[in-house]
Protein backbone atom coordinates (compact mmCIF):
# COMPACT_ATOMS: atom_id res chain seq x y z
CA UNK A 1 0.00 0.00 0.00
CA UNK A 2 1.20 3.50 -0.90
CA UNK A 3 4.00 2.01 -2.99
CA UNK A 4 5.14 4.91 -5.18
CA UNK A 5 8.26 5.52 -7.22
CA UNK A 6 10.82 8.22 -6.55
CA UNK A 7 9.73 9.95 -9.77
CA UNK A 8 6.17 10.04 -8.44
CA UNK A 9 7.19 11.85 -5.27
CA UNK A 10 9.54 14.24 -7.08
CA UNK A 11 6.73 15.20 -9.46
CA UNK A 12 4.17 15.58 -6.70
CA UNK A 13 6.28 17.64 -4.30
CA UNK A 14 7.75 19.73 -7.13
CA UNK A 15 4.26 20.64 -8.33
CA UNK A 16 3.04 21.20 -4.76
CA UNK A 17 5.88 23.61 -3.93
CA UNK A 18 5.39 25.52 -7.20
CA UNK A 19 1.66 25.88 -6.56
CA UNK A 20 2.18 26.87 -2.93
CA UNK A 21 4.43 29.83 -3.72
CA UNK A 22 2.14 31.06 -6.51
CA UNK A 23 0.35 34.19 -5.24
CA UNK A 24 -3.37 33.80 -4.61
CA UNK A 25 -6.11 34.97 -2.21
CA UNK A 26 -5.08 32.53 0.55
CA UNK A 27 -1.41 33.48 0.59
CA UNK A 28 -2.20 37.18 0.22
CA UNK A 29 -4.64 37.05 3.13
CA UNK A 30 -2.08 35.38 5.39
CA UNK A 31 0.58 37.92 4.36
CA UNK A 32 -1.83 40.83 4.86
CA UNK A 33 -2.84 39.70 8.35
CA UNK A 34 0.80 39.22 9.31
CA UNK A 35 1.91 42.55 7.90
CA UNK A 36 -1.04 44.36 9.43
CA UNK A 37 -1.17 42.85 12.93
CA UNK A 38 1.88 40.66 13.45
CA UNK A 39 2.86 37.02 13.72
CA UNK A 40 -0.05 35.89 15.90
CA UNK A 41 -2.67 37.07 13.43
CA UNK A 42 -0.66 35.58 10.57
CA UNK A 43 -0.72 32.14 12.14
CA UNK A 44 -4.41 32.49 12.99
CA UNK A 45 -5.13 33.34 9.34
CA UNK A 46 -2.98 30.43 8.19
CA UNK A 47 -4.84 27.93 10.35
CA UNK A 48 -8.13 29.35 9.10
CA UNK A 49 -7.05 28.85 5.50
CA UNK A 50 -5.90 25.33 6.33
CA UNK A 51 -9.27 24.56 7.90
CA UNK A 52 -11.03 25.66 4.73
CA UNK A 53 -8.58 23.67 2.59
CA UNK A 54 -9.17 20.58 4.74
CA UNK A 55 -12.88 20.83 3.90
CA UNK A 56 -11.98 20.96 0.20
CA UNK A 57 -9.73 17.90 0.53
CA UNK A 58 -12.49 16.00 2.34
CA UNK A 59 -14.95 17.01 -0.38
CA UNK A 60 -12.56 15.73 -3.04
CA UNK A 61 -12.09 12.40 -1.26
CA UNK A 62 -15.85 12.00 -0.84
CA UNK A 63 -16.59 13.07 -4.42
CA UNK A 64 -18.52 16.20 -3.44
CA UNK A 65 -16.23 18.48 -5.44
CA UNK A 66 -17.39 16.69 -8.59
CA UNK A 67 -20.88 18.03 -7.93
CA UNK A 68 -19.52 21.57 -7.93
CA UNK A 69 -17.68 20.84 -11.17
CA UNK A 70 -20.88 19.64 -12.85
CA UNK A 71 -23.31 22.22 -11.46
CA UNK A 72 -23.06 25.61 -13.15
CA UNK A 73 -25.49 27.11 -10.63
CA UNK A 74 -23.56 25.90 -7.57
CA UNK A 75 -20.30 27.12 -9.07
CA UNK A 76 -21.77 30.55 -9.88
CA UNK A 77 -23.32 31.03 -6.44
CA UNK A 78 -20.11 30.23 -4.58
CA UNK A 79 -18.07 32.18 -7.12
CA UNK A 80 -20.01 35.41 -6.73
CA UNK A 81 -20.23 35.15 -2.94
CA UNK A 82 -16.47 34.54 -2.81
CA UNK A 83 -15.77 37.42 -5.20
CA UNK A 84 -17.91 39.77 -3.11
CA UNK A 85 -16.06 38.67 0.03
CA UNK A 86 -12.67 39.35 -1.53
CA UNK A 87 -13.80 42.79 -2.68
CA UNK A 88 -15.10 43.48 0.83
CA UNK A 89 -11.71 42.52 2.28
CA UNK A 90 -10.08 44.85 -0.24
CA UNK A 91 -12.32 47.73 0.76
CA UNK A 92 -11.52 47.02 4.41
CA UNK A 93 -7.83 47.32 3.57
CA UNK A 94 -8.39 50.66 1.84
CA UNK A 95 -10.29 51.96 4.87
CA UNK A 96 -7.54 50.67 7.16
CA UNK A 97 -4.94 52.42 4.99
CA UNK A 98 -6.74 55.72 5.39
CA UNK A 99 -6.87 55.27 9.15
CA UNK A 100 -3.15 54.43 9.19
CA UNK A 101 -2.39 57.63 7.30
CA UNK A 102 -4.60 59.71 9.60
CA UNK A 103 -3.04 58.10 12.67
CA UNK A 104 0.53 58.77 11.61
CA UNK A 105 1.12 60.83 14.74
CA UNK A 106 -0.85 58.54 17.07
CA UNK A 107 -0.10 54.91 16.09
CA UNK A 108 -1.34 53.52 19.38
CA UNK A 109 -4.89 54.64 18.58
CA UNK A 110 -5.43 51.73 16.17
CA UNK A 111 -6.65 48.50 17.77
CA UNK A 112 -6.13 45.15 16.04
CA UNK A 113 -9.11 42.79 15.63
CA UNK A 114 -9.02 39.46 17.42
CA UNK A 115 -7.04 36.51 16.16
CA UNK A 116 -10.26 34.53 16.18
CA UNK A 117 -11.63 36.94 13.58
CA UNK A 118 -8.54 36.38 11.43
CA UNK A 119 -9.06 32.62 11.75
CA UNK A 120 -12.73 32.86 10.71
CA UNK A 121 -11.88 35.11 7.78
CA UNK A 122 -9.19 32.67 6.65
CA UNK A 123 -11.75 29.87 6.55
CA UNK A 124 -14.12 31.98 4.43
CA UNK A 125 -11.39 33.15 2.04
CA UNK A 126 -10.63 29.52 1.23
CA UNK A 127 -14.12 28.02 1.36
CA UNK A 128 -15.74 30.71 -0.80
CA UNK A 129 -13.35 30.14 -3.69
CA UNK A 130 -14.82 27.38 -5.89
CA UNK A 131 -11.63 27.30 -7.96
CA UNK A 132 -9.85 25.88 -4.90
CA UNK A 133 -12.32 22.99 -4.85
CA UNK A 134 -11.82 22.42 -8.57
CA UNK A 135 -8.05 22.61 -8.09
CA UNK A 136 -8.10 19.78 -5.57
CA UNK A 137 -10.45 17.81 -7.82
CA UNK A 138 -8.12 18.22 -10.81
CA UNK A 139 -4.74 18.04 -9.06
CA UNK A 140 -4.89 15.25 -6.48
CA UNK A 141 -6.42 12.49 -8.67
CA UNK A 142 -3.48 12.80 -11.07
CA UNK A 143 -1.33 11.07 -8.46
CA UNK A 144 -3.56 8.06 -7.93
CA UNK A 145 -1.63 4.94 -8.97
CA UNK A 146 -3.18 1.57 -9.78
CA UNK A 147 -2.28 -1.00 -7.17
CA UNK A 148 -1.02 1.54 -4.62
CA UNK A 149 -4.08 1.21 -2.40
CA UNK A 150 -7.73 2.26 -2.26
CA UNK A 151 -8.43 5.39 -4.31
CA UNK A 152 -9.96 7.25 -1.36
CA UNK A 153 -6.88 6.49 0.77
CA UNK A 154 -4.55 7.72 -1.96
CA UNK A 155 -6.58 10.90 -2.43
CA UNK A 156 -6.53 11.54 1.31
CA UNK A 157 -2.78 10.90 1.56
CA UNK A 158 -1.85 13.32 -1.22
CA UNK A 159 -4.33 15.91 0.02
CA UNK A 160 -2.83 15.82 3.51
CA UNK A 161 0.71 15.99 2.12
CA UNK A 162 -0.19 19.34 0.57
CA UNK A 163 -0.52 20.61 4.14
CA UNK A 164 3.02 19.40 4.83
CA UNK A 165 4.26 21.55 1.95
CA UNK A 166 2.21 24.49 3.20
CA UNK A 167 3.65 23.92 6.68
CA UNK A 168 7.16 24.37 5.30
CA UNK A 169 6.51 27.53 3.28
CA UNK A 170 3.79 29.54 5.00
CA UNK A 171 5.26 29.79 8.53
CA UNK A 172 8.48 31.12 6.98
CA UNK A 173 6.49 33.78 5.14
CA UNK A 174 4.75 34.72 8.38
CA UNK A 175 8.09 35.21 10.14
CA UNK A 176 9.29 37.44 7.30
CA UNK A 177 6.02 39.38 7.36
CA UNK A 178 6.33 39.87 11.11
CA UNK A 179 9.76 41.40 10.63
CA UNK A 180 8.30 43.66 7.97
CA UNK A 181 5.63 45.00 10.32
CA UNK A 182 8.31 45.72 12.89
CA UNK A 183 10.15 47.73 10.25
CA UNK A 184 6.99 49.61 9.34
CA UNK A 185 6.18 50.54 12.93
CA UNK A 186 6.63 54.25 13.22
CA UNK A 187 6.34 54.57 9.42
CA UNK A 188 2.56 54.80 9.26
CA UNK A 189 2.41 56.49 5.89
CA UNK A 190 4.56 53.80 4.28
CA UNK A 191 2.38 51.15 5.95
CA UNK A 192 -0.72 52.91 4.61
CA UNK A 193 0.55 52.70 1.03
CA UNK A 194 1.32 48.99 1.52
CA UNK A 195 -2.22 48.52 2.85
CA UNK A 196 -3.64 50.31 -0.18
CA UNK A 197 -1.72 47.93 -2.41
CA UNK A 198 -3.16 44.93 -0.57
CA UNK A 199 -6.66 46.40 -0.91
CA UNK A 200 -6.31 46.91 -4.65
CA UNK A 201 -4.97 43.37 -5.11
CA UNK A 202 -7.87 41.87 -3.13
CA UNK A 203 -10.39 43.80 -5.22
CA UNK A 204 -8.59 42.65 -8.38
CA UNK A 205 -8.68 39.03 -7.21
CA UNK A 206 -12.38 39.38 -6.46
CA UNK A 207 -13.03 40.75 -9.96
CA UNK A 208 -10.97 37.95 -11.51
CA UNK A 209 -12.90 35.33 -9.55
CA UNK A 210 -16.22 36.86 -10.61
CA UNK A 211 -15.13 36.55 -14.25
CA UNK A 212 -13.79 33.02 -13.86
CA UNK A 213 -15.27 30.01 -15.64
CA UNK A 214 -15.20 26.39 -14.55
Amino acid sequence: MFDYSLAHWLTFFGAAFALEIAPGPDLLFIAAQTGRHGRGHGFAAMFGVWTGALVHVAATVLGLAAILARSAMAFSIIKYVGAAYLVWLGLQSLVSARRDADAADTPSALAAPSRRAAYRQGILVDLLNPKVALFFLAFIPQFVVDGAGPVTAQLALHGLLLFVVAGIIEPALIVVGDRLIRFLKGRRRLAAWAERGVGVIFIGLGARLAAAHR
